[in-house]
């Protein structure tokens, strides 16, 4: 999974774009994906690692959404605090440990 999230040989200027990234990550969420290939930037969620099988995290999508509805906040219309465009909301404490893949370099849609 490591090797596959590693964009440092990336041919196109938007990873989003190359065919040779099968793999996706998005911090905010903490989720891992399959890139849809339409032009945007939507990804199938997945749940293990395609290659060998490793238990990825559990999404942190709803409860981004519920903390979004805590703050009275609208995502889709109101401006969101700098921490909520991040992992920087749901906090990976430093030096803990997951017993995941944890990527080392990341895609985050724009």
């Amino acid at each position: 999974m490591r090797a596959q999230l590693d964009l440092s040989g990336v041919a196109y200027e938007d990873p989003w774009d190359d065919p040779d990234v099968v793999v996706v990550y998005t911090a905010k969420f903490d989720e891992y994906g399959l890139p849809v290939r339409d032009g945007g930037s939507s990804m199938v969620v997945i749940g293990h690692c395609p290659w060998c099988g490793t238990r990825l995290p559990q999404s942190r999508r709803d409860a981004w959404f519920d903390e979004m509805d805590r703050l009275g906040l609208d995502p889709w219309s109101d401006e969101l605090p700098e921490q909520y465009h991040s992992d920087a909301w749901w906090g990976p404490q430093e030096g803990s440990q997951r017993d995941f893949v944890e990527p080392e370099r990341v895609i985050s849609p724009a």
